[in-house]
């Protein structure tokens, strides 16, 4: 579903785009605008549309070995490049197209500039800094959590405070430049109503991740070997790399206690702090274990094969997608005949047929009284309840998009109204399914 509205936001003309900005989706204006200008120099469909992620997280691969390397060494440097890249959240996003990609590449790239300008600290190394941690927080606000992991590190080094100084006096010009796009997002906050804390998944899932990071941090500061870098600087691989892991999805976990706002997309770049500490942690055991380093590799070749082989064959199939609009929309195609209804419950499902509308089906969406481009914002607007009563008794029969959660959670009288009318007029006959999406016809009596 988040593909597809970016797909629908690249392709509007750029008043509309930035009109609608204005009342949703203002987190990633930039990321759209970036697509507006893609699909303006190539029409390239699905590809046009993933292709900046791929390229994105391949220079995050990159950019995370280089880290790897200059602070421990060439082997743990490509050993981290190859675990980041074999990541599952890394493989997924790096095949989506939405910001998150983009934002950890522009992370791992600010990433390496700290470092530059830790050893030899200059202002054009700190103005390349700044710009870095601008577009990351422009293309998704909380990349801003990075510049609290950088400042962690900066602390747990002990840098020297003109160093200090500068990273602050940065930060705070990074930051100020964003607060207008955080202003406008926070007032925009209705549309991540949806999110909830998991206290099993969410903050278990963290605390395992903390826990194997610290372990692997412990290997590498007891045995470390010390790579190019550290000899010039007091930075090392796991205080970079430790407050990168914990301190963004910390963060966001702790404000979610107030206000649920963590999922784990928000803050992918954490994952470049685990490939670094995983890396260097791989590569002290090999040196460490002489006489059984081929029984080693063995084990972790197998380990890698046995769970990346499924695991990356499913990511790249239409099964790993939570929605599959094509799919959705193929199924309607089947299911309607011309004329027949549309409905959406609720409402913001229309988003599944953004591309292929009902109206260029021969059908019709019996709710929308304007569509999400004139109306300025992701899914439309819709009638009243006495004017959908009026269309729906000209139908016989009527197509159901639904999906459940999602009408629970945003049910209004606008959504009961629909289910009411359904329900007094139509019979059930019958339906399918496709992941969270069910489409259902429904009709009068002898019309199924």
């Amino acid at each position: 579903m988040d593909e597809a509205v970016t797909y629908d936001m690249a392709h509007r003309p750029l008043p509309v785009l930035w009109a609608t900005l204005g009342n949703n989706d203002a987190v990633h204006g930039l990321y759209y605008l970036l697509m507006h200008g893609v699909f303006s120099l190539w029409e390239g469909g699905v590809v046009a549309l993933r292709l900046p992620s791929a390229i994105a997280m391949a220079c995050a691969a990159s950019g995370v070995a280089a880290l790897g390397r200059r602070l421990a060494g060439p082997r743990a440097g490509l050993v981290a490049g190859v675990v980041f890249a074999l990541l599952p959240a890394v493989q997924r996003y790096a095949q989506e197209g939405r910001s998150y990609a983009l934002v950890t590449a522009l992370v791992v790239a600010s990433s390496w500039v700290l470092l530059k300008g830790c050893t030899r600290p200059r202002p054009a190394t700190w103005a390349g800094y700044g710009v870095l941690v601008a577009l990351s927080i422009l293309l998704h606000e909380f990349a801003v959590l990075a510049l609290a992991a950088h400042g962690a590190t900066l602390l747990a080094a002990r840098v020297p405070w003109t160093v200090a100084r500068a990273w602050a006096a940065v930060a705070c010009c990074a930051a100020a430049i964003a607060s207008p796009l955080v202003w406008l997002s926070m007032r925009q906050s209705q549309q991540i109503a949806w999110i909830e804390l998991s206290l099993t998944g969410d903050v278990a899932g963290l605390a395992l991740l903390a826990v194997a990071g610290v372990g692997c941090a412990a290997l590498v500061t007891r045995f470390s070997a010390r790579g190019p870098g550290v000899r010039q600087a007091s930075l090392s691989l796991p205080t970079l790399a430790l407050p990168l892991l914990v301190v963004p999805p910390g963060l966001l976990l702790l404000v979610s206690v107030v206000k649920p706002l963590y999922v784990d997309r928000y803050v992918l770049y954490a994952q470049a702090g685990l490939a670094l500490l995983a890396g260097a942690a791989l590569e002290t055991l090999w040196r460490l274990l002489h006489r059984r380093r081929g029984m080693v590799l063995a084990v972790v070749a197998a380990a890698v094969l046995a769970v990346e082989a499924p695991l990356a064959t499913h990511l790249r199939s239409p099964a790993s997608r939570t929605d599959d609009v094509t799919a959705i929309s193929r199924v309607v195609e089947q299911m309607a005949g011309p004329g027949d209804g549309v409905l959406f419950l609720p409402s913001s499902r229309r988003v599944w047929m953004v591309q292929r509308t009902p109206a260029s089906l021969g059908l019709v969406d019996l709710t929308l009284a304007a569509s999400p481009r004139d109306a300025r914002n992701l899914y439309g607007t819709e009638v009243s309840p006495a004017v959908m009563r009026q269309r729906m008794s000209r139908v016989s029969r009527v197509v159901v998009l639904r999906e459940p959660v999602r009408e629970r959670e945003e049910s209004s009288e606008g959504e009961k109204a629909k289910q009411r009318l359904l329900e007094q007029w139509f019979t059930p006959c019958g339906g399918r399914e496709l992941r969270t999406a069910r489409i259902e016809v429904h009709a009068r009596d002898g019309y199924c």
